[in-house]
């Protein structure tokens, strides 16, 4: 039952068994609840259209569509939802890409008991959450950066080069792909050994493999 003034939750993650433990932790707080859930990005999404809510927790590595994926599209479709990240990788170069992709939070599920409700209250008051322990790191790195001219670290691949690998892993040859496209199977053939090259992985089955890793497609 939602209580009058509640933040309304949205909560994506492929696990039952983990958002029915996340809901619980949500749920015993009064400020907060949880009104929908979903399997995927794209149904995140999709329930986000049709439901009424507040906020957006997000898994990283779901089928169909990624946390990382599905927090771009909700940025523009409802720029007026919060979104939090929670995931199981420590790991620099998603937290930036999370910020990129308009997330305010990044929660490790492995700390989430202790972080998942403070950074739900944090990102309604529109502030950061940054998981504790990563802030002196990630402040040192960005200052280095800074004091080398470097600039900050970009996504593994390109968003072009997503959808790419997306195609590849879903078993279309380089002419399909470049024909959903519009571009030449050359320049898809470019992007593929560019892909290959930046994951450093050898051929179209690792390629699959990664994409289901990272939850691109589904096994």
């Amino acid at each position: 039952m939602t209580t009058p003034g509640s933040t309304r939750i949205l909560l994506a993650d492929d696990h039952a068994l983990v958002r029915g433990g996340v809901r619980l932790i949500l749920d015993a707080e009064p400020d907060l609840t949880v009104v929908a859930e979903a399997a995927d990005g794209s149904e995140a999404v999709a329930l986000a259209r049709t439901e009424q809510i507040d906020l957006a927790v997000l898994d990283i590595s779901m089928p169909r569509q990624t946390g990382l994926q599905a927090a771009r599209e909700l940025s523009r479709l409802q720029p007026q939802v919060r979104i939090l990240i929670l995931t199981m990788y420590d790991n620099e170069q998603y937290f930036f890409e999370a910020l990129k992709a308009g997330a305010s939070g990044y929660v490790l599920k492995s700390v989430a008991d202790r972080d998942l409700v403070e950074a739900c209250r944090a990102a309604m008051r529109d502030e950061p959450f940054i998981y504790p322990g990563a802030e002196t790191a990630l402040i040192r790195k960005y200052l280095d950066r800074a004091e080398q001219g470097r600039p900050l670290p970009d996504k593994a691949i390109t968003d072009r080069e997503e959808e790419i690998l997306k195609l590849v892993a879903e078993g279309h040859t380089s002419k399909e792909i470049g024909d959903l496209l519009f571009i030449s199977a050359k320049t898809v053939e470019r992007h593929r050994a560019n892909l290959l090259q930046k994951l450093g992985l050898r051929d179209r089955l690792e390629l699959t493999r990664y994409a289901i890793r990272v939850g691109l497609i589904e096994p």
